[in-house]
């Protein structure tokens, strides 16, 4: 067994081992706070659940409704015209709302063309670049019961449409 191997198998541990040796020595209840945080995390997973349940149920009317075919085609003539594949328009607007989702795209994409293909590279590069946005605003900020959540919305899908033009940019430097 290599080191590398050595390491990742034992490093969760160790790490876990020496929070309870450090809180032991700081004389904190390490059994009664880990059992306090169990408690609430499972009230934060019941309070997240709605939230959940209504974004997952927004993204497959919003697919299976034609909606997102629709916006792709409508875009066509114009993404052809930038040498941009319209294909990756789905990855790209769903993305930023649910990582499941864009997921299933790109693994579909990757699937029909290939990891090594201008289209999977793409894809695979976008999905590593860009974030949940939505689906964070919505679930972990109504979670916590923020409700003015404007510039955070602003800056994260900001974010997003920097992270995909230059994931179209770069790929086409660099594999185009």
């Amino acid at each position: 067994m290599n080191i590398i191997n050595l390491i990742s198998l034992w490093l969760i541990p160790v790490i876990i081992g020496f929070i309870l040796i450090y809180g032991t020595i700081k004389k904190v209840p390490t059994y009664e706070v880990f059992v306090e945080g169990g408690k609430e995390g499972i009230q934060i997973a019941f309070s997240i659940i709605p939230y959940l349940v209504g974004m997952l149920v927004a993204i497959t009317v919003f697919r299976e409704s034609g909606a997102l075919e629709f916006f792709t085609n409508a875009l066509r003539p114009l993404l052809v015209a930038l040498g941009i594949p319209p294909e990756i328009v789905p990855l790209a607007v769903i993305r930023p709302i649910s990582g499941n989702a864009a997921l299933g795209i790109t693994t579909d994409l990757i699937a029909t063309y290939g990891p090594d293909s201008f289209i999977g590279r793409l894809a695979s590069t976008m999905q590593g670049s860009t974030d949940t946005t939505l689906y964070i605003l919505t679930v972990y900020f109504g979670a916590v019961g923020i409700k003015k959540m404007g510039d955070a919305l602003k800056v994260g899908l900001l974010a997003d449409l920097v992270a995909i033009i230059f994931s179209i940019i770069i790929v086409t430097i660099v594999f185009g």
